[in-house]
Order: structure tokens, then C-alpha cells, then sequence
């Protein structure tokens, strides 16, 4: 359906994929890529799109906090040790949903937590087009 409306559709599917729905950005992204789409639009639009969902997360978060005081030490701990640096794993299943929405609510630095999820986020990109562009 999202890939009858060409690179919106692909921003969509990438939006979605980056938010609490699991969605499979990257087969969208391959398929893209075996168009005649030009493979620099195709990696930015995925990961604007990706980004941007990221930062919804990151955001819900930072808004959540102010509905609860409850602690999470764990999750705590974990940004104490880590903090921005982990949004640069903000791509990985599973994991990089949560954890924008731990980083939005221990508030790390913004602009560097955006900058470092979106590198991550355009890395992944890229080396998907690499291994598609090797075999």
C-alpha cells in the first residue's frame, strides 16, 4: 500500500518503522534501491523519515516525564554510563524505540542526541546499500 505512493510512501513506512510499531523500513529501502530512484534521494528520504520517528519517541519521553515521578534506576544507569552515545544505536530492533524514549526521559542534550541517532540511522542505511550494491 505505502509503496504505491513512491518516496512519501517510503518517508512513511520509515517514520513508522522508527516509532513503537514495529514496521520493516529496510525491505522498503531495498526495494526502493532496485528502482530507478536515485540512491542518494532514497537513503536521505529513509532516513529523515527514520529520524523523525526516532525523535517522536524521543520526544514522548521527555513529555511522559512530566506525568510521573516513578524512577526506572536501570534505565537510569544506564544513560549515566552511556548518555548521548547510545543514540547512535537508536536503528537496532527492539532496542531503539525504548531507548529514545529513555533518552528523552533523562533529557540528554537534543541536538546531540538527533545528530548521533540520525548518523546511526543514515550508517545502517548505507551499509544496506553497499551489501545490496556487492551481491
Amino acid at each position: 500500500m505505502f509503496l504505491d505512493w513512491g518516496l512519501f510512501g517510503l518517508f512513511v513506512i520509515c517514520f513508522i518503522s522508527s516509532t513503537i510499531i514495529p514496521f520493516p523500513s529496510e525491505a522498503a529501502v531495498i526495494y526502493f534501491l532496485t528502482t530507478d530512484e536515485s540512491a542518494f534521494l532514497v537513503l536521505t528520504i529513509a532516513t529523515l523519515g527514520n529520524s523523525l520517528g526516532g525523535s517522536t519517541n524521543y520526544f514522548l519521553g521527555k513529555f511522559g516525564r512530566k506525568f510521573t515521578s516513578k524512577k526506572h534506576p536501570r534505565a537510569e544507569r544506564f544513560v549515566q554510563r552511556f548518555g548521548v552515545w547510545s543514540a547512535l544505536f537508536a536503528w537496532l530492533p527492539f532496542i531503539g524505540d525504548p531507548l529514545m524514549l529513555v533518552l528523552g526521559f533523562y533529557r540528554t542534550a537534543m541536538s546531540m542526541t538527533f545528530l548521533l541517532m540520525t548518523l546511526g540511522k543514515f550508517l545502517r542505511y548505507l551499509i544496506l546499500f553497499f551489501l545490496m550494491d556487492a551481491i
